[in-house]
């Protein structure tokens, strides 16, 4: 475990609630052994009653060292804790004489009771505190023949207290769980962050370099030159985004239903040649259905630059209707001034084994429960709009 500064903790949320178990057992067996003293005269059975305190004070110091270590916070022990317990309860009338419940004495483990119940909401939740105390209300109360308000008011102030704990146990480890995230993605954030100045001073000068020197140079060597330019403004583009905002940009820095801006994934596809308009406000998808939307929009792209050469240009358009998740739709376009896709020309490709627009287009957006329209004319260049409810993504 991880604290905020990133040193290591090994200590579990759990730890300080058995720490205070500890000395709440230690106090309610001081509690339970004075009444005792001053009660034992009236007792039919008062060397029988401080044996049963005598083994009330072994058993504290038992569970007590056992529960300090996490291997044996086992059902083991746990049923062991209830039964001993249950067991001192169920003496009690013995000791106490037929009308000693009646005269209004406690039993002799008194608030001592409660001890298993907290010990099985710390290690279960409150559903396993729970449980603990009706089993031992059932103890007791099954002693006394009948209900009365002041027997019934302990048994109810147990039961709650198993509840209460049992949460709060819960909400500890479930908030020591989010800080880590936390942690982790921050420590992620930190690395990528570095990663980006070490890109930025090495392979982004030596991207910039080559395009200079091969537009000085001409020939081959610009068309070269133009290629880093381009990779260059993409790289700087990527880095953008993810030293800006880590956070929304990335959809493997968090949860895959976590909130995500389309429009910087799509910023990493703009070049010379490649125009991107969207919105002025966000365009929110889940992190996968954003991470998958600018896949496929980069595999058009890229079938732009394989089938209509270098230096054709193609627009990037974002639209979003209503702009939340939940309802609406947000659609992206890609069009291109290329040569068009004669008819047929993509089930050929299909069945020939070439799946570029029928898996990298068409199946990720399937998958994300949208559709796809390619609408194409020779000479007239193509356009490819994916569209994705965003109903389908809640």
């Amino acid at each position: 475990m991880l604290d905020p500064k990133g040193a290591r903790n090994s200590e579990s949320p759990e730890e300080p609630l058995w720490r205070a178990l500890a000395v709440f057992r230690l106090a309610a067996l001081g509690y339970a052994s004075l009444l005792v003293a001053l009660n034992f005269r009236h007792y039919e059975h008062p060397a029988i009653g401080w044996f049963v305190t005598g083994v009330m004070a072994t058993w504290s110091v038992v569970t007590i060292t056992g529960y300090a270590r996490p291997r044996l916070r086992a059902w083991p022990l746990l049923g062991a804790d209830l039964a001993v317990t249950a067991a001192c309860v169920v003496v009690s009338p013995w000791v106490l004489g037929p009308s000693g419940l009646s005269r209004g004495f406690a039993t002799l483990p008194a608030a001592w009771i409660a001890g298993p119940v907290l010990a099985w909401a710390i290690s279960g939740g409150r559903r396993r505190g729970a449980a603990a105390a009706v089993l031992l209300t059932i103890c007791d109360q099954g002693l006394r023949g009948r209900i009365t308000p002041n027997s019934l008011d302990g048994n109810v102030l147990m039961l709650l207290a198993g509840i209460a704990v049992g949460h709060v146990t819960r909400l500890a480890v479930r908030a020591q769980e989010a800080l880590q995230r936390a942690t982790e993605l921050e420590a992620a954030n930190r690395e990528r962050e570095r990663l980006a100045r070490g890109i930025h001073d090495s392979v982004l000068q030596v991207l910039a370099l080559v395009q200079r020197r091969g537009t000085e140079i001409g020939g081959d060597a610009a068309e070269l030159g133009r290629l880093a330019g381009e990779q260059e403004a993409a790289l700087r583009s990527l880095i953008g985004t993810a030293s800006g905002h880590p956070a929304s940009g990335d959809p493997s820095s968090g949860d895959r239903h976590r909130p995500v801006d389309l429009r910087p994934l799509l910023a990493a596809h703009a070049t010379a040649t490649v125009s991107l308009a969207t919105p002025a406000h966000p365009v929110p998808l889940p992190a996968h259905a954003a991470s998958e939307m600018a896949a496929a929009v980069g595999a058009a792209l890229a079938n732009v630059r394989q089938h209509c050469g270098p230096d054709a240009r193609a627009w990037v358009l974002v639209e979003s209707e209503d702009g939340v998740i939940g309802g609406g739709t947000v659609t992206v376009s890609v069009r291109d001034d290329g040569p068009g896709i004669p008819a047929g020309r993509l089930d050929e490709a299909a069945a020939a084994g070439r799946l570029g627009v029928a898996q990298s287009i068409r199946g990720r957006v399937r998958d994300l429960g949208g559709t796809v329209t390619i609408t194409s004319a020779p000479g007239q260049g193509t356009e490819v709009e994916l569209t994705i409810p965003y109903r389908s993504l809640s």
